[in-house]
């Protein structure tokens, strides 16, 4: 029953606050020269986000904590992940809001919460105390969280693009700022999410038997995701060395996330919901 309860209470509030705050971003007097929560009611929403991430984190805490280990299963993990999303992004709007990002990651924080209702777990994993697996999982959901912001931000980057080449002046998209701080934010994030998951990666394979309880194997999981790195390395490089930007930068974040989220949730998927099986 406490569980029901705090499913219900942290998906509403994050609906609800996705849905007034999508109202707001979209009002016609908005622009992208607006400056982003420069309302006072834009400025409430952003300070009831942590209610509404606290409550998410209390439903995490007594679902996914089980007497005999953890359960990270398909559910929890794209509820954790969300979670983890939303507070990324309060963590860091306070220099540079996104204007619409806000609501769209605040309405899939609202299904991420409802998720291990829709996936129910087959059995908790036995909890490890051990460093390299705690490591691991930590910066794993970390560049997920991270990767999964930059995804969302670059569809913003390729609308707006579009906008401004089509002289469209209202698309519904509400304030952005700039498409150069945009493509400067973009490689911020994707920056520090290689750097996570480049140590997700490396810890994987390099403590496979203290992370995983066997030694490493190249199966499917490992090779998306090491071609997933690849993808984000390709990125940057293209970035430092040939100056990419704009629609490219854009179009290699999703395709980078989009691999990174098959080699995850993907395999957990087909696992656990096609299989039957951990």
């Amino acid at each position: 029953m406490i569980d029901l309860l705090l499913y219900l209470i942290t998906a509403v509030l994050y609906g609800l606050l996705a849905l007034r705050d999508f109202h707001l971003q979209t009002q016609p007097a908005a622009s992208m020269e607006s400056s982003p929560d420069s309302t006072p009611e834009e400025r409430l929403i952003h300070r009831l986000v942590p209610l509404a991430w606290v409550t998410h984190l209390l439903l995490l805490q007594h679902t996914i904590i089980q007497p005999d280990g953890l359960d990270l299963s398909l559910g929890h993990a794209i509820s954790l992940i969300g979670a983890l999303t939303t507070a990324f992004y309060w963590l860091g709007s306070g220099k540079e809001p996104l204007g619409i990002l806000r609501p769209a990651i605040l309405a899939l924080s609202s299904l991420a919460s409802v998720m291990p209702l829709i996936f129910p777990a087959q059995k908790a994993v036995p909890f490890q105390h051990h460093f390299a697996f705690e490591g691991h999982i930590i910066v794993s959901l970390l560049a997920y969280s991270l990767f999964g912001i930059a995804a969302l931000h670059a569809c913003l980057m390729t609308l707006q693009e579009r906008r401004l080449q089509s002289g469209e002046v209202r698309t519904g998209l509400g304030r952005l700022p700039p498409l150069v701080t945009m493509d400067v934010l973009l490689f911020r994030m994707v920056l520090t999410g290689f750097v996570l998951l480049t140590l997700a990666v490396a810890s994987g394979i390099l403590f496979s038997e203290e992370v995983f309880g066997r030694p490493f194997t190249f199966n499917h999981k490992n090779f998306l995701g090491v071609i997933s790195w690849g993808i984000f390395a390709a990125l940057l490089i293209g970035r430092w060395g040939y100056g990419w930007r704009g629609r490219r930068a854009a179009r290699w974040t999703i395709a980078g996330f989009t691999v990174l989220a098959l080699a995850y949730v993907g395999s957990k998927l087909v696992l656990e919901v096609i299989l039957q099986r951990v």
